[in-house]
């Protein structure tokens, strides 16, 4: 695409978008250019109505609300089951929102990390995000097993390929958290199916940003938290998927709870634990339904506007803000994230070489918020559904006259 280093230039794109009327459906923080959608996404603004809805059901029926609700409490999350299996690409059995990230992340790892002697290592990349970290170097450290770490411009392919034989888990993230890079997920399955080990993804970063096809890609799961890009609010309720092909093997341990139990004799009360089939079968408690009610105000949006049209934008717009940042004074920063579109989201990284620490709060000042890893990272992240052209203008202006001092 053809761009242009101009503010009339770049708000004739925004007059053209086709996503613009998306927008006006978010609260934008006063003044501000608001880059930081990879950290916390902005609030729909009929989150307040759902939400408010639920307290007064709340507030009228009391535990009658449970069934007796508008939208009953007992089933609510189900409305959200069509939309989130269009969001990643799955069948509707495949997919559940329940619990937070790293929660559902142990769930499918005491699922889907089997090893034994011969086969005990769990592989992640370097520089996961530290709770995946975390998460994984426990459960290894719990079967005493192995963990081992895919470095930075490794071929994830190349090493299942050499290792896998000793691999149990793979297990990504689709988008880095750190570098923005994007893996090939059906290259990754495919590879380490072939190879007899289980793959999964974290896709906190990757669900509402790319277009996904988990089911077809045959990830054997995939985990993911709604508070980025999914616009769902702080600490929002996580996503999880697990391939139909396990919907009904109750051969895989899991840790059970009442909520995946059949939901035709739940209330029986029973002692003997019957799993949902697909991915509602991993439940564990019912979900807290404000977080589902503020969920449901943006999947709504993405539903409406569609991941393909959401993506085109969002090439375009992270294409402009990395043509704006190559015209920046040389040495100034360098763009880590990888140039090519299908290898990345709507995230550029950049290592700032000129006093890094100096320039959150320069930024700041000047109404612009993006996030800052420590030595000397930042992180921008341009969302398409309430990001403009303009925005990342303005953005590029400021870094350019913080470079130039």
């Amino acid at each position: 695409m053809h761009y242009e280093d101009s503010e009339q230039w770049a708000s004739a794109q925004d007059e053209a978008d086709p996503l613009r009327e998306f927008r006006s459906r978010f609260h934008i923080p006063a003044d501000t250019v608001y880059l930081a959608g990879n950290s916390l996404g902005l609030q729909p603004r009929k989150a307040r109505d759902y939400i408010q809805a639920e307290l007064d059901d709340w507030a009228r029926l009391g535990v009658e609300g449970h069934f007796k609700a508008r939208d009953p409490w007992v089933s609510y999350h189900e409305l959200l089951t069509a939309q989130t299996a269009r969001l990643v690409g799955a069948e509707p059995l495949e997919v559940v929102v329940m619990n937070t990230l790293t929660v559902n992340l142990h769930l499918m790892m005491v699922s889907f990390y089997r090893p034994t002697p011969e086969r005990n290592k769990i592989l992640i990349e370097a520089n996961a995000f530290p709770s995946d970290q975390y998460a994984v170097a426990s459960q290894a450290a719990f079967h005493a097993g192995e963990v081992i770490e895919l470095p930075q411009h490794e071929n994830p392919v190349d090493r299942i390929e050499r290792d896998g034989s000793s691999i149990s888990l793979v297990i990504l993230g689709n988008v880095n958290y750190l570098t923005g890079e994007a893996f090939d997920m059906r290259a990754i399955a495919k590879a380490g199916h072939a190879k007899g080990c289980f793959v999964g993804f974290n896709l906190a970063h990757g669900a509402g940003n790319l277009v996904l096809q988990l089911h077809d890609d045959e990830v054997d799961f995939a985990v993911w938290c709604s508070y980025k890009y999914l616009n769902a609010g702080p600490g929002g309720l996580a996503g999880c998927f697990v391939h139909e092909r396990h919907a009904t093997d109750n051969s895989l341990p899991r840790f059970a709870g009442w909520w995946g139990h059949n939901k035709s004799t739940r209330f029986q009360m029973g002692s003997i634990f019957d799993p949902i089939p697909g991915a509602e079968g991993w439940q564990v408690s019912n979900p807290p339904i404000f977080q589902l009610a503020a969920l449901r105000a943006s999947m709504e949006i993405f539903d409406e506007a569609t991941m393909p049209a959401i993506r085109k934008k969002s090439e375009m717009l992270t294409g402009y803000l990395e043509f704006l940042l190559e015209r920046l004074p040389p040495g100034f920063c360098e763009i880590i994230t990888p140039r090519e579109p299908e290898r990345r989201g709507a995230q550029l990284s950049l290592r700032i070489k000129k006093d890094a620490k100096s320039l959150v709060p320069r930024l700041a000042a000047e109404r612009v918020i993006c996030d800052f890893r420590e030595p000397a990272i930042v992180r921008v992240a341009p969302v398409p559904l309430y990001n403009t052209f303009t925005d990342v203008w303005r953005f590029a202006r400021v870094l350019e006259r913080y470079a130039s001092r």
